[in-house]
């Protein structure tokens, strides 16, 4: 029986000097380019929701913002964000920097979610998930932080499906994703959430095939579920999300 093995996306570690400076990750990163008009209007919001998630390593994985009607989320994966739920988290999108706390965390799907107390200007994409698990042949795109590069933005597509050893059913696309990249929200060509990337595979020789990237689906996801961390420790009203 073929066993199949994989390559987490772990957090790829940052120089001393950043880990330490948030600041300084921030000034050492490389000017932003003007972006290509061959990317379409779809790409170019998915590259501009796009975020790096700082963990208190020093790491960092790749997340996307969310807008749900008056909260703003962070998409990731729960081995990014792998903290107890409360735990607050420094976020770099392009030169700017802010905070969100982990308030969902499931560690069988690898997906989390974090509030953005304090939101940044513009920029999140509205919540809008896929109905259904994305069929073989679907377009994608997503964005994110690979190893020590800055933002980078990637097509591909939906190649197949696989079934891990807990038994969850995971989308299996032809892309390219790498150490940093895990969290990284893919979208359809419709602008539909089709699930969080977390990791790549691995060869039988164990080497690492940047090529194939697994991506837990959006509906592992009850995001109305998610927010009851927050919704039940506020007064009501206070959130027409939680409503």
């Amino acid at each position: 029986m073929k066993i199949l093995s994989f390559l987490f996306l772990a957090l790829f570690l940052l120089p001393t000097a950043q880990a330490n400076d948030p600041s300084a990750a921030v000034n050492d990163l490389p000017r932003t380019v003007e972006i290509s008009s061959n990317m379409s209007s779809l790409e170019t919001k998915v590259r501009g929701a796009a975020v790096r998630v700082i963990t208190a390593g020093g790491g960092h994985g790749s997340g996307s913002l969310v807008q749900y009607h008056d909260m703003q989320l962070i998409l990731t994966a729960q081995h990014v964000a792998d903290e107890p739920v409360g735990t607050a988290y420094r976020i770099i999108r392009g030169h700017a920097m802010g905070e969100a706390y982990l308030i969902y965390s499931n560690d069988a799907q690898d997906i989390a979610v974090l509030w953005v107390r304090v939101p940044f200007p513009n920029g999140a994409i509205r919540w809008n998930p896929s109905r259904e698990i994305a069929p073989v042949g679907t377009e994608i795109t997503y964005s994110g932080y690979p190893s020590f590069h800055s933002l980078m933005s990637f097509r591909g597509r939906v190649a197949g499906f696989e079934t891990r050893r807990n038994g969850n059913v995971n989308i299996m696309l032809h892309t390219f994703g790498y150490f940093g990249c895990s969290g990284s929200t893919i979208y359809n060509s419709d602008g539909e959430i089709v699930g969080i990337l977390w990791g790549i595979d691995n060869g039988r020789d164990g080497s690492s095939i940047p090529s194939m990237v697994w991506v837990s689906p959006i509906q592992n996801l009850n995001l109305r579920n998610a927010l009851m961390s927050v919704c039940t420790s506020v007064p009501e009203g206070t959130f027409r999300a939680c409503r």
